[in-house]
């Protein structure tokens, strides 16, 4: 972090912007408000991405983070009257898509994130009261608490998406987030997206892996924590979690997408688990 801007937020907003420039059509998504928000920064990011898009991490980058932004975005078009962003980052749902309308968005982060990203919002010429700015230092605050803050309401059902964080955090980090989120309202639904032990990545994955993670960790943001998929579920299962499905990359957007002209492909390194709060 520098004075709030996450870099891990830069370049999953990077990666959905530089796709549509990059890549050929049809596209996994379409965040046409990433570059827009990125604003100085985006020209250089998605340059980097021109240049050396080929590269497996930066190609990996762009399928991991467009695949999950589809799956998870249809989920909210299925009833949901709330919609709560766990490690919001640089997400643009609030700001874009016709359906921030008619429901509530809560964007959870670090405050001196959320500040960094109203800054770019204020910059960028973009209403930043779409969202409902919720900040939480998840070692110290009650996330149950500061969301009903902000007027969540903890009897409505609602859709929790939490992507690109919990293999950066301990599995006690994410047993105490779970036990929060297992008490909201029946029928909650969680996205949430884990990665994989190297025993169960396949070609591409290794391959991302290989260089992606020693990065992180000479940036001070390691991997920490990998499930199998029954490890996860065991995990929801005891925090009041019915796991539906759990999504490969490939899985996550339409097969005909993957049908391709360019270099971008799925890679079976990271994966989404879709759960449930039960009665």
């Amino acid at each position: 972090m520098d004075g709030g801007a996450s870099r891990t937020a830069m370049m999953a907003a990077g990666g959905r912007a530089a796709h549509l420039v990059v890549d050929c059509a049809p596209y996994l998504f379409e965040d046409t408000m990433a570059s827009r928000l990125l604003g100085e920064q985006a020209e250089e990011l998605i340059g980097y991405h021109l240049q050396f898009g080929d590269h497996v991490v930066l190609s990996g980058t762009r399928a991991q983070v467009n695949a999950r932004s589809s799956y998870t975005e249809h989920r909210v078009d299925t009833g949901f009257t709330q919609y709560v962003i766990l490690g919001a980052g640089l997400d643009t749902f609030a700001y874009r898509s016709p359906l921030a309308r008619q429901i509530a968005v809560f964007e959870v982060d670090h405050p001196a994130t959320q500040q960094w990203k109203r800054e770019l919002l204020m910059a960028a010429g973009i209403d930043a009261t779409a969202a409902r700015f919720v900040g939480v230092d998840f070692e110290s605050d009650d996330l149950a608490a500061e969301v009903a803050a902000h007027g969540f309401n903890q009897a409505a059902p609602a859709l929790v998406s939490w992507l690109g964080v919990t293999m950066y955090l301990t599995e006690a980090a994410i047993s105490a987030a779970l036990t929060v989120l297992g008490t909201f309202a029946p029928g909650t639904e969680l996205v949430l997206e884990y990665a994989l032990p190297p025993e169960l990545r396949d070609e591409s994955g290794c391959a991302y892996a290989e260089f992606a993670l020693p990065a992180t960790a000479d940036q001070g943001e390691p991997w920490l924590s990998f499930f199998t998929p029954e490890a996860l579920t065991d995990l929801l299962d005891k925090h009041g979690f019915t796991v539906a499905e759990h999504v490969s990359q490939r899985q996550a957007v339409a097969p005909e997408l993957w049908q391709r002209t360019d270099n971008l492909n799925p890679a079976d390194l990271c994966r989404l688990v879709r759960a449930t709060v039960r009665d």
